[in-house]
């Protein structure tokens, strides 16, 4: 039986695996220069998300307008794990929220074919006052994954949901330190 609310990601001994999806405006200049530039905006909040099905589900397997490219982005271990320290849930109080360098929120995880599933997708998002930290040392790596997202996509719509599942990025478990699985109601 999966946990209500786990980290669940790409991952080995350095790196985490994140995703977003972006505009080819953004995504080109950046695995261009093989970092975030502009017009990668460094003045609003970014939110990252380890589980790839949630953004499919986000951004409709690359279909959503500004949202045509997926990108898996390689961060640190310690990034990620120093932005979840300073991260607050977004049910926290309002005034905690707004003041919070980096926001998580668990929304439930999807299927192949999109439908909510029983446990939670931890999303986080990454404040003004971070992302420069984000984009310049915690990246490692980008990582234009569209065809094979694409590949993924035609395979679920024609019906080939096994050729479809052997084909997704392999996640697993991500443990935390206790103390930090707990503040942010990771079930340990």
């Amino acid at each position: 039986m999966t946990a209500l609310r786990q980290i669940r990601a790409q991952h080995d001994a350095r790196t985490i695996v994140v995703y977003q999806a972006y505009s080819s405006a953004i995504a080109d200049p950046a695995l261009r220069e093989g970092r975030f530039v502009p017009p990668f905006s460094f003045q609003r909040m970014t939110w990252i998300k380890p589980s790839f099905l949630w953004l499919m589900h986000r951004s409709n397997w690359g279909q959503k307008s500004g949202q045509e490219r997926i990108l898996a982005i390689r961060v640190t271990r310690e990034g990620w794990e120093e932005a979840l320290s300073q991260a607050v849930l977004t049910t926290s109080h309002p005034d905690l929220v707004a003041k919070a360098p980096v926001h998580v929120q668990w929304d439930p995880e999807r299927s192949l074919r999109g439908a909510a599933l029983n446990h939670y997708s931890i999303q986080v998002g990454i404040g003004r006052g971070l992302i420069k930290r984000y984009a310049e040392e915690w990246v490692t790596g980008l990582e234009d994954i569209t065809p094979q997202v694409r590949k993924i996509a035609q395979q679920v719509r024609n019906g080939k949901a096994a050729n479809a599942q052997r084909l997704l990025p392999p996640e697993r478990l991500y443990t935390l330190p206790r103390e930090l699985a707990g503040r942010l109601d990771i079930d340990v």
